[in-house]
């Protein structure tokens, strides 16, 4: 009979200890080894692969065979992964409890063509559960596979019945291998069928999705080691008050990892949004202060998000500095630019910023449009529904140009825009007709030219 140890794993990285550490030795945070008990072999001896691998010279790799991506299904995740699917990739899709994971996967497996046959292996809902859904989602396909199991060596023999071309496993904190002692969920368990599911993925070509459940900071639950073993880590975010939902990749070793996809919660499930700016930009009937519209870019995608902001006086004593879907810190970093460079008594009032539809934001063309939307809040004067800003503010107040500036006026022309403010030290020979474009080089020249022009 197999003896069984005990081993200390750290919940970070994954790193053993044979007894418990305060400190982690590899990635040096503390107090986060757990107990857990393993089973060793029963022999001593080691297994050998019966394949013997071989070095190549790097000019005797054929690369003249490209991948053939698998179509998703779903336009949006087609464009975050790059292009489609990647045969025999691992794709870990993370996310909030409630956010719509298995909705949007559930989505993906229906939304396949009748030659592609779907295996989703659910440990959280059952076969009901998940008929409802699809009943609510409206699609149908008859080759989408349903199991409740969550023993790999059992799904393993599912998947050699029915030969699927994907595979979806929801969740990977459910599974659980004979090969370990632990309960599922913990860390050696994890790592152990993710290694399996792997191993699976690349000798067959099947792609496999697992969903992944998140802690209350908002990283992927279990061992950081599993972000390394899949070869996609994708981030399902949004905020409740809002139906809207967001794609993002953090990591993706078959393409980019700025592009994002943008959906919306309905009823019958999720909601491709192919122009986000109509649905990021507020339809107001009267022209409101503290308002200006930003062309940012998402990866290769631009769109305008409407920036708000209000300045009142500091009723408190100390202003408060309150900041939604914007880094706060680089708030405070443009109001100190503003005091300096254009002489605003900023130090006693409190700054609100807001950014609409409940995403956030890190392109710094936006710097722009926030100060903008801070100068009118400070005046009580609206801007023109029909301007526009794309800059990058420096710390002497210069107006920095910003990157892919003709797809962004072409972006806001096609909305409808008249005109547009943007760095005078961007391209003068934009050849773009139909929008009025405004260059300035300091923040003086914003205030003078919004406000006082």
């Amino acid at each position: 009979m197999a003896k069984t140890k005990t081993i200390f794993y750290c919940q970070n990285c994954g790193t053993q200890s044979a007894t418990w550490i305060g400190k982690c030795r590899n990635c040096g945070e503390w107090n986060t080894y757990v107990e857990e008990v393993v089973q060793s072999s029963t022999s001593g001896k080691k297994q050998t692969s019966l394949h013997q691998s071989q070095a190549v010279r790097i000019q005797e790799i054929d690369s003249s065979q490209n991948i053939q991506r698998i179509n998703a299904g779903i336009e949006e995740v087609n464009r975050v992964l790059g292009g489609g699917i990647v045969p025999g990739s691992i794709i870990l899709l993370g996310g909030e409890p409630g956010i719509g994971k298995s909705t949007l996967l559930l989505q993906l497996a229906l939304s396949q063509p009748s030659a592609v046959t779907v295996l989703y292996v659910s440990g959280e809902e059952s076969e009901l559960q998940l008929k409802m859904r699809a009943d609510r989602i409206k699609q149908k396909s008859n080759n989408c596979f349903i199991v409740n199991e969550t023993n790999t060596q059992t799904i393993f023999q599912h998947i050699d019945a029915i030969n699927p071309h994907i595979i979806i496993i929801d969740s990977i904190q459910t599974l659980q291998t004979n090969t370990i002692e632990s309960s599922a969920g913990s860390i050696s368990q994890i790592r152990e069928t993710t290694s399996e599911l792997q191993r699976f993925a690349k000798t067959t070509s099947t792609p496999v999705f697992l969903i992944g459940h998140i802690t209350k900071d908002g990283t992927l639950a279990g061992p950081k080691v599993l972000e390394h073993i899949v070869d996609v880590v994708l981030q399902f975010e949004g905020d409740r008050n809002y139906g809207y939902r967001i794609v993002r990749a953090i990591k993706n070793r078959f393409g980019s990892v700025a592009e994002l996809g943008i959906f919306e919660m309905q009823q019958s499930g999720l909601r491709e949004v192919s122009n986000p700016s109509e649905i990021l930009i507020s339809q107001h009937a009267d022209d409101v202060n503290g308002i200006a519209i930003a062309t940012t870019i998402e990866g290769l995608r631009p769109f305008l998000i409407e920036t708000q902001a209000l300045v009142s006086p500091a009723v408190y004593g100390n202003p408060q500095r309150s900041s939604t879907g914007f880094d706060l810190r680089r708030l405070g970093m443009l109001l100190a630019v503003l005091e300096k460079k254009c002489g605003l008594k900023l130090n006693a009032k409190d700054v609100f910023l807001n950014i609409t539809g409940g995403i956030h934001i890190d392109d710094p063309a936006a710097d722009l449009a926030i100060i903008a939307s801070v100068m009118s809040s400070l005046f009580d004067v609206s801007i023109d529904s029909n301007t526009c800003f794309a800059g990058e503010i420096g710390l002497s107040g210069e107006i920095r140009p910003v990157s892919r500036i003709e797809q962004r006026i072409n972006e806001a022309k096609k909305l409808g825009f008249k005109r547009i403010f943007i760095s005078s030290y961007n391209p003068k020979d934009l050849n773009i007709t139909g929008i009025e474009i405004i260059r300035i080089s300091k923040i003086e020249k914003l205030l003078t030219g919004l406000f006082q022009g």
